[in-house]
């Protein structure tokens, strides 16, 4: 593979990991506004049953050509839908039942990246040099100043409490399900790998759907929550998945999961959008830092190092 080919993909792997972020950017600021109308469970099995019931009439057609190879990584594929379908969202949908914004906006969003960064060392075998470990420092600080607002008082005043915990968990889970995509088989395509855990996840969410609405107030459907759904279940997981996914087989884990820390930028930007809510210095000066940060953990990318320091490019 050329040099100017490897340039391409780690281009293109950037562009998909950025766009992925916008559109997950509308599932905290969604979640937060419906949670009156539906419980966390019913909400995330509404959006996994949308997507998969979106992406199989399209993966279906071909799907008898990866039949065999399919049913040989049956127990990968479980684990995969267990931790980034199944756990994943549903934890964060949980969490902001218990804890405040700032709690989960700052453990979300700063955990992911370091458990994955570590599970990748110990189970990939990435090398993390000295530059992308300080832009991954970089994107902790823009963080942390976005969500304290530039008060150290905020941070020292953080607490963990049940919701924090579970917030925790989500960053947890999806560490292990940016690990284990990076190992995903290249007989299966990422189309119907999509579709098996999308399906896979709605169905292990199915029984706890049920009893949640056994013991607790049923979904109000209003128009909103309706738009919610469409939006959760169509965009935040087909399109941002299939756009995550290849760009952690194009730049590997360590450092996709960097451009996580876009994801409360680009909330900030929706909320101005959207809410009407201000705009201020600390926005500009936090959203630097993670830039910058994310810049910073990429230049090595680009240099025409070993070919197999890449990471293998999926179907």
């Amino acid at each position: 593979m050329s040099v100017s080919h490897l340039k391409k993909d780690q281009i293109l792997g950037i562009s998909l990991a950025v766009l992925a972020t916008m559109i997950w950017a509308g599932n905290f600021v969604i979640s937060k506004g419906v949670s009156q109308l539906i419980g966390p469970i019913s909400l995330a099995f509404f959006r996994w049953t949308l997507a998969s019931l979106i992406i199989i009439p399209i993966a279906w057609p071909s799907y008898k050509k990866e039949k065999q190879y399919i049913k040989e990584n049956i127990r990968y594929l479980f684990w995969v839908a267990l931790s980034g379908i199944a756990l994943f969202n549903t934890c964060i949908y949980v969490s902001g039942h218990f804890t405040t914004a700032i709690n989960m906006a700052l453990i979300g969003t700063t955990s992911s990246p370091i458990f994955a960064t570590v599970f990748a060392i110990i189970f990939l075998k990435e090398k993390v040099n000295a530059t992308r470990l300080v832009g991954l420092i970089m994107c902790i600080i823009g963080i942390l100043i976005l969500l304290s607002k530039g008060s150290f008082e905020k941070l020292w005043s953080l607490h963990f409490g049940v919701g924090d915990l579970w917030i925790l968990a989500a960053g947890f889970c999806f560490a292990i399900y940016s690990v284990l995509v990076k190992k995903k088989p290249l007989s299966i395509s990422s189309l119907h790998f999509l579709m098996l855990i999308f399906s896979m996840g709605a169905m292990m969410l199915f029984p706890f759907f049920l009893i949640e609405n056994w013991y607790f107030p049923r979904p109000q459907f209003t128009p909103a929550l309706i738009g919610s759904i469409l939006y959760l279940g169509f965009g935040t997981s087909v399109i941002a998945f299939l756009c995550w996914n290849i760009a952690l087989q194009k730049l590997g884990t360590s450092r996709t999961v960097l451009f996580g820390n876009l994801t409360p930028i680009f909330s900030t930007l929706e909320a101005v959008l959207i809410l009407g809510e201000k705009f201020t210095s600390i926005h500009v000066i936090s959203g630097l830092m993670v830039i910058g940060g994310l810049v910073i953990a990429n230049l090595s990318s680009f240099n025409p190092i070993k070919k197999n320091s890449y990471p293998e490019i999926s179907k």
